[in-house]
């Protein structure tokens, strides 16, 4: 049997390692930010463990660490990784035929491993590049975020060091690409309006669940016909 590593180029390989290192990066932060939050260490482990994914994890111990409850935190990251549900689809066959291999490969799918699968028509390099980029982005995200853990226990106050900016920062690069649609500029302002204005009046971390309200006045504006309000993919 072919190795992964010859079925897959070098300039791959090297962007591959690029982005775990940049996602241990983060993970670290994502470790020391929540134990000096006030989490328990085994908290951000085990999310990292049993949910591997990145934007939600941030948003469901930003939305804690506000005052909001175990509710709100999980709907948060429900919301913010719908997305991977269309990228389960395009990325279907590298996960293989059975429940072994798709059970094991949907829980590694994730932004950048679908990027690079789908850069390759060849369905075998789509399999070998998914998997390769999928255990090594888990195992550096993991790692990142247990480092990270022990800085953060022995650092203390992580806002000194300015990785209280981690959170809105992951969260809005995220989101930046999608903001190029003029339509998708509306949707977002109006969302972000709505969560605002609730702020006063709603427990922490419930007036985001209401940001999706400005993807309904997209809608209305799209079925009026109004120029410029084309969302991604669509002509």
């Amino acid at each position: 049997m072919r190795s992964f590593w010859r079925t897959i180029d070098s300039g791959t390989l090297r962007d591959i390692a690029l982005v775990c290192a940049a996602d241990a990066i983060v993970g670290a932060s994502f470790g020391a930010i929540a134990v000096s939050g006030g989490l328990d260490p085994w908290v951000p482990v085990a999310m990292s463990l049993l949910v591997f994914a990145g934007g939600a994890q941030f948003a469901a111990v930003g939305v804690v660490l506000a005052g909001g409850g175990p509710a709100a935190a999980v709907a948060a990251g429900l919301v913010l990784n719908a997305r991977l549900l269309p990228f389960g689809f395009a990325v279907a066959d590298a996960l293989g035929s059975r429940w072994w291999t798709r059970l094991p490969g949907a829980h590694l799918i994730m932004d950048e491993a679908v990027a690079f699968a789908m850069r390759h028509d060849d369905p075998r390099r789509r399999r070998d590049v998914f998997w390769t980029c999928g255990v090594a982005l888990f195992a550096c995200w993991n790692a990142g975020v247990a480092a990270g853990v022990a800085a953060g226990r022995a650092i203390g106050d992580t806002a000194a060091l300015g990785l209280d900016a981690a959170f809105p920062t992951v969260l809005l690069a995220l989101v930046l690409p999608s903001l190029a649609s003029p339509g998708v500029r509306r949707a977002a302002l109006t969302g972000a309006g709505v969560a605002v204005a609730a702020t006063p009046f709603l427990p922490a971390g419930l007036p985001v669940l209401l940001a999706p309200a400005g993807l309904l006045a997209a809608a209305r504006r799209r079925r009026r016909g109004t120029p410029g309000d084309t969302m991604p993919g669509e002509t």
